[in-house]
């Protein structure tokens, strides 16, 4: 029911701003989109998905040797799967690809959680920094307004502030954490065991999973690697979109369109499957707002692009999702 609603929702969201935009127009462009256009954009797609194995192999590879370049690729389908199906979206997907990492490298799920928290802290702050970049230079150039600049440079120092913030009261935060989790541990492990979980599991996990996030200081290759990864996903889908709008004759700079790219990740606080229509909405007015593209136009590029990620994320995701292991035997 909760998928139900989250994905009645999002295409609610989506069906407004496409029937504000003018339906006919946008799927008439979309439909206009030259076959060559369309091939390019799926390579580029599942390009995207392929490459965000770099990311896994690198973040994971601290886990008893982590996993192979074949296996990594598959996990990072598989997490592309339930940041669609999952009910409360691409935030909880993490958590859920975590017990199949703990199992496939015979760890902990604490020890995975802190992996893949650091993967994707170090992988957002990449995108944004390269973001604010390209902006800084194109609104030096004049061909960027001064809010996005404001509102990516924000967002980098925010995600910068949070990091610090993290690093300097992770002792308290440690201690919030597990006087809020403990209780509900202890809840929910009553319901299938005769000896629930206490405190001390929960402050051994907590340490774990701490353990496991400060390791990466002396693997700076690694957070190098998952940041290169992030950068690569970043340009193929800049890639895609911008082949998709040519696509529809809209001409716009690919460093523009590369910029704006991470911008709309913010849309994944919003628990809808798969950031369905919050997504879509803030990448085409982005594009419309930023590089003066057709509304319909970027609607189009927008809706074609997105068509064949969620389709390879639901398709070849969950081809991977069906040969993990979800627990040990």
């Amino acid at each position: 029911m909760r998928f139900v609603l989250g994905v009645l929702l999002g295409g609610g969201a989506l069906g407004a701003y496409l029937w504000y935009v003018g339906p006919g127009a946008v799927f008439g462009r979309a439909a206009a989109v030259p076959g060559w256009a369309v091939a390019a954009v799926a390579v580029l797609v599942v390009a995207e998905a392929t490459v965000d194995g770099v990311g896994v192999w690198a973040s994971v590879r601290p886990l008893n040797g982590g996993l192979s370049a074949r296996r990594s690729v598959q996990f990072a389908y598989a997490g592309d799967f339930f940041d669609v199906l999952s009910p409360a979206g691409p935030v909880s997907s993490e958590p859920i690809m975590a017990r199949f990492f703990s199992v496939a490298t015979e760890t902990g799920y604490s020890e995975a959680l802190g992996v893949r928290s650091v993967a994707k802290y170090a992988k957002s702050a990449a995108q944004l920094l390269l973001s604010v970049l390209l902006v800084s230079a194109l609104f030096v150039g004049g061909a960027a307004p001064q809010s996005l600049l404001l509102t990516l440079a924000g967002a980098a120092v925010a995600l910068g502030a949070v990091g610090v913030a993290i690093v300097l009261a992770r002792d308290t935060i440690a201690r919030v954490a597990i006087a809020a989790i403990a209780p509900v541990v202890a809840a929910i492990s009553g319901l299938y065991r005769s000896d629930p979980h206490g405190r001390d599991a929960v402050v051994d996990a907590v340490a774990r999973f701490r353990v496991r996030v400060a390791a990466f200081r002396d693997t700076p290759g690694l957070i190098a690697l998952i940041a290169v990864g992030g950068l690569l996903e970043q340009l193929l889908t800049a890639g895609a979109l911008w082949v998709a709008l040519s696509g529809t004759d809209t001409s716009v700079a690919l460093v523009a369109i590369v910029a704006l790219v991470p911008l709309p990740q913010a849309a994944s606080v919003v628990p809808v499957p798969g950031s369905l229509g919050a997504y879509d909405l803030l990448l085409a007015g982005a594009l419309v707002a930023t590089t003066g593209a057709p509304a319909a136009n970027a609607a189009a590029a927008v809706l074609v692009v997105r068509t064949f990620g969620l389709g390879v994320s639901l398709a070849g995701g969950g081809v991977a999702v069906a040969f993990l292991r979800g627990w040990r035997p």
